[in-house]
């Protein structure tokens, strides 16, 4: 079964624009990668933080297409199950300027998932695809399956906290391991919420990572 629902505005800033799709070059808020893999701050890839809405007199324009993005990924995503012989139900979203779909209640799902999330990105890409055949724009979607995502953020979430507090106390900048795009956001949030620490993103892929260090 199917399910709509519009989301608050800005529900989904916790993600970025490629949650570990191929095609991208740097779409965390650690900032775009440089050609030597050099350091960006935080602040320069903010923009494609799904959280970054539209201004008062574009919401709802927004409302309408990806309502639409959202249906036609519930539908294609259905079929998909269908044919992999999984059950699940499918919950479509609107947070932020993007369409959520979320896959829940099926035994089995975290095969869908994978290791690390990879068969997961690998579904969104697919989907991103489908909806892109059918309307010829670019999409933004986010999918989730099992709740996987949303436990990963908040694991993400408490380890940018610890880490940024242990920075400031100890004064010495902490390295964390090499993350996807959409992890790297998350640990950046989190960080900016505490005062007198910055993160940046440095590397490249697949080997870029989270840096934080005093003010």
């Amino acid at each position: 079964m199917t399910k709509f629902e519009t989301a608050p505005d800005g529900g989904a800033a916790e993600t970025v624009e490629d949650a570990g799709a191929t095609g991208t070059t740097d779409t965390d808020s650690g900032g775009t990668g440089t050609a030597d893999g050099g350091a960006a701050t935080a602040a320069e890839d903010s923009d494609v933080a799904a959280g970054d809405t539209a201004g008062a007199d574009g919401g709802d324009e927004l409302d309408d297409p990806l309502v639409a993005e959202g249906e036609i990924a519930g539908d294609y995503l259905e079929e998909l199950l269908d044919l992999l012989d999984f059950d699940g139900d499918i919950d479509l979203d609107v947070e932020g300027d993007r369409a959520v779909v979320s896959i829940d209640g099926g035994t089995d799902l975290t095969k869908l998932v994978g290791r690390k999330g990879e068969v997961l990105d690998a579904l969104q890409e697919l989907t991103r695809l489908a909806v892109h055949q059918k309307t010829g724009e670019r999409s933004r979607l986010m999918l989730d399956i099992a709740q996987w995502r949303q436990r990963r953020r908040e694991e993400l979430t408490a380890l940018g906290d610890k880490v940024a507090r242990r920075v400031l106390e100890t004064g010495e900048r902490e390295e964390l391991s090499p993350m996807t795009p959409f992890e790297r956001k998350i640990v950046h949030d989190a960080v900016a919420a505490v005062s007198g620490v910055h993160s940046e993103s440095e590397g490249v892929e697949p080997s870029r990572r989270v840096v934080v260090l005093v003010d």
